[in-house]
């Protein structure tokens, strides 16, 4: 899919539409262009070129969502660049068999090269795109194509199990089921020319029973089901070879082109985009490679487009297409034009609440103070009606929270960093209360603050738990209320009780005995104004986001049965559970 991030930062206009508008090239377009793998498959792209003697430099987009009906293109072209537009492996017009990122690191270096050598190719290379299309820039890099000389990868992951299919051990159920079904459109249509048979069936158990299959398929038998990988992925919950040897995490350090990195708050690869954009630099095999690296923090992403986003309007500085972007990063790496990406800092965000862009020298913020707002209540948080508070002063002798979590009726997933399917569920910043009014929800919440107070960058909760169960899920989400009551969800996060320690080797818990266990909410930039509560929500389910855990401990892709668990939240002097977040100094 095209990801469209309106969201943008207005200064990169000075190169945008207006400068297209008088671009001198006519543009020729060449359909179905055949570039022949190192096995023999041939894939297919279409080319868009400035009609024009001479050599030009490339940007390059490889994808599975089909290339026909891009714009970009065009004006790419316009603008002095050969555009080519790729159906990956086993996608439309390509040959080949659709496996995600198996085969992304050969094709890319193979494809990268054969556009360098096309004869209106000046030999430098550019890639670009969102998503997916992120993740083929990102495996190709890694292979080290001679001619590649910048990528553009735009809210995409850098582990392709924690941060894509997983989140905390938690199967990214919406995500996975919703994207997989899309594709697999198009491979029954490559296998038996009619519309598949797959349903919205989020909760159908087991896991591995989605109806992602030919009719009459048994749903272990990857070898003729529409989406294999779907299986695999349930069949590797753990961190283990699988997924190591194509996580973007484990080769940093193979990455040595400039890159703009773009992120955005609620998005759901948020995550990964930041940890590329600090892994990229911290692992740079050179100072040209590490001063290279730019990053850009918009608001929607994946889960959408313009000044509002889900029920908050951001303002009208929010507005400008990711596209606007693509052409003056090229311009500055292949042209040398000094704009934007040239005299800047390395970092852009979108501050929400002040609704404004600011510059940075880094992410995260050197000048951002880590502070702790610690869990109290006299053991009644449960619903945004208990007595759950944050302060800044550590807990002394107090009584846990418990809940009871039943899988048969889960708190439910309401906005948040959502793909692919906003028909059904809708994502972004949308008000909380339904799910806060549930006793299995716990609301802690500071007084209404005197000031403002902004929070940018990584948020994580520390919390002392124990549970019934072998085995339970503990969720948290920072929220931002308003005097009026809309509480806006602003980042989010989920853990696993089983990994715990370690996502490679899971183990279970004992009932009844406490753990301490690590929540990464990931980050935000968020300006809380005066009058306005800063709070944290803690569950055990948010849901289809998330899988639902059983709580029976065992396999996630082949438990049907479950247990209800009652889980419980310490904080007292021993177990001082605690919400931390990064306040940037008023200036």
């Amino acid at each position: 899919m095209r990801i469209s991030l309106a969201p943008a930062l207005l200064c990169f206009m000075l190169v945008g539409h207006s400068a297209w508008a008088s671009d001198p090239y006519e543009v020729t377009i060449e359909r179905n262009v055949q570039a022949k793998m190192r096995d023999g498959v041939i894939l297919r792209a279409d080319i868009y070129r400035p009609k024009a003697e001479g050599k030009f430099p490339v940007l390059l987009q490889r994808t599975p969502y089909n290339k026909e009906g891009d714009d970009f293109g065009l004006r790419g072209a316009a603008h002095g660049y050969v555009v080519i537009i790729q159906d990956v492996r086993g996608r439309y017009s390509s040959e080949g068999e659709w496996y995600p990122f198996r085969n992304e690191s050969n094709d890319g270096y193979d494809t990268v090269e054969w556009a360098a050598s096309l004869p209106y190719s000046n030999e430098k290379v550019g890639m670009f795109g969102g998503s997916y299309v992120g993740a083929t820039q990102m495996l190709a890099a890694i292979a080290h194509p001679p001619h590649l000389a910048g990528i553009c990868p735009d809210v995409t992951a850098s582990n392709y199990h924690d941060g894509w299919t997983y989140q905390g051990g938690a199967f990214e159920q919406w995500f996975n089921e919703s994207w997989t079904s899309g594709l697999a459109q198009d491979t029954l249509q490559r296998t038996v020319q009619k519309n598949t048979n797959a349903l919205n069936g989020i909760w159908k158990l087991p896991l591995s029973g989605y109806p992602l299959f030919f009719p009459g398929v048994p749903a272990t038998d990857s070898t003729t089901a529409l989406a294999p990988y779907f299986l695999d992925w349930l069949a590797h919950p753990n961190y283990d070879d699988y997924w190591k040897k194509w996580s973007i995490e484990e080769h940093f350090s193979d990455i040595n082109v400039p890159s703009l990195t773009i992120a955005a708050w609620y998005d759901i690869f948020l995550g990964g985009s930041l940890r590329n954009y600090v892994g990229l630099k911290e692992h740079a095999a050179s100072e040209a490679a590490r001063h290279g690296q730019r990053l850009l923090v918009v608001i929607g992403g994946h889960a959408g487009s313009g000044r509002k986003i889900g029920d908050v309007d951001f303002g009208p500085t929010a507005n400008l297409e990711v596209d606007d972007l693509i052409l003056p990063w090229y311009d500055y790496l292949f042209k040398n034009v000094q704009n934007e990406f040239a005299t800047g800092k390395s970092v852009k965000i979108f501050v929400m609440g002040k609704n404004e862009w600011r510059s940075e020298d880094d992410w995260p913020l050197r000048r951002a103070v880590s502070t702790k707002y610690f869990l109290h209540s006299s053991g009644k948080a449960n619903t945004l009606r208990g007595d759950g508070t944050l302060a800044t002063s550590a807990p002394r002798s107090e009584t846990p929270d418990q809940f009871v979590y039943d899988p048969a009726n889960p708190a439910p997933t309401i906005g948040g960093p959502l793909c692919c399917d906003s028909t059904h569920l809708a994502p972004g910043p949308r008000d909380q209360r339904p799910v806060e009014a549930r006793s299995d929800v716990l609301v802690y919440s500071t007084a209404p603050l005197d000031r403002d107070v902004e929070v940018t960058g990584p948020i994580s909760v520390e919390l002392y738990v124990k549970s019934s169960a072998v085995d339970t899920d503990f969720t948290g989400k920072l929220v931002d209320v308003w005097p009026n009551g809309f509480a806006q969800n602003l980042t989010e996060g989920i853990i696993r009780a089983r990994y715990r320690g370690s996502q490679e080797k899971p183990e279970l818990m004992n009932p009844g005995q406490i753990y301490k266990l690590e929540l990464d909410l990931w980050a935000t930039s968020n300006d809380f104004r005066k009058g306005h509560i800063l709070r944290l929500e803690i569950s055990s389910s948010n849901f289809p986001r998330f899988d639902r855990n059983l709580n029976t401990g065992l396999d996630v892709a082949h438990a049907q049965d479950f247990v209800s668990a009652t889980n419980a939240i310490y904080h007292d002097d021993q177990h001082p559970s605690v919400l931390i977040v990064p306040i940037v100094p008023a200036e």
